[in-house]
């Protein structure tokens, strides 16, 4: 029997969201959910890490993090105005402006909704990082801005909690999972017969987990495979893995903390 885990549990939140899929920095599509790599990211600019100095530190080995998606995504393209730069003396606009299409997460409605989600934090083999974290996170100290990916999306820290979990087992049965799941312990997703529903509110992506910092940087690391629901609904699954369950203040929360899918490049000590 094992004992509950304590979770720290976060909600965040914004207008607008773009998590720019790895494959390359011209890319303008964007993930519907923050990959493990930019939460780690936003705990690191409330810890008032520098910039590129932690990735190692906050490998999942150290940290466990999972996603749970509380509004409604919806995702659109915009044309961004941007100066053409093709030499060191273009940034006054002597080459004029390019118009750059660019994928945004939003609400489903723009003028009432916002992008939410809540994010899971638990300690791995480091105790101090996570005590660490909690203890910011609970004082309301930000160390540096937090954003939805780039630096002009702000978005706002709320509902700051400290749960307890009991750890579950389940062999290929089906589970109502709240989180992100991993893709590969789930066998069969049972759809709503609601037309609104069926079908069309869930995703599969393989995300960047962690970058392998040091002299290579940013280079992605290792991956994560994950299903979610792109709305507040939870996911009906046939499971054949490790969750939790948190039971607070009357509410239930099973979920999941983001696995590997497996190892994309060497990290060399």
């Amino acid at each position: 029997m094992h004992e509950p885990m304590e979770i720290l549990s976060f909600d965040i939140e914004g207008k607008f969201a773009h998590f720019r899929k790895f494959h390359g920095n011209n890319t303008a599509m964007s993930y519907s959910i923050p990959p493990r790599t930019t939460i780690i990211g936003m705990l690191a600019a409330t810890m008032g890490e520098e910039k590129d100095t932690y990735y190692k530190h906050y490998q999942a080995q150290h940290l466990k993090i999972g996603i749970r998606v509380l509004s409604n995504l919806k995702k659109s393209f915009h044309r961004l105005n941007l100066l053409m730069i093709k030499g060191s003396h273009d940034f006054r606009g002597g080459k004029g402006r390019v118009q750059t299409p660019f994928e945004v997460v939003t609400g489903s409605d723009l003028k009432k909704n916002v992008v939410k989600y809540r994010i899971y934090v638990a300690p791995g083999d480091d105790d101090k990082l996570y005590s660490s974290i909690s203890e910011k996170l609970k004082s309301n100290e930000r160390q540096f801005n937090i954003s939805l990916g780039i630096a002009g999306f702000a978005a706002f820290i709320t509902n700051v909690r400290t749960l307890r979990a009991d750890e579950k087992i389940s062999n290929n049965e089906w589970v109502q999972l709240d989180s992100a799941g991993n893709s590969d312990q789930i066998g069969e997703i049972d759809f709503p017969e609601n037309p609104e529903f069926k079908f069309n509110h869930i995703e599969e992506e393989l995300l960047p987990a962690d970058f392998i910092g040091g002299e290579k940087g940013r280079e992605v690391y290792r991956m994560n495979r994950v299903l979610f629901a792109t709305r507040d609904f939870p996911m009906q699954v046939k499971l054949n893995g490790t969750y939790h369950r948190i039971e607070q203040d009357d509410e239930i929360e099973n979920i999941q903390f983001l696995e590997y899918a497996g190892v994309f490049s060497q990290q060399t000590d």
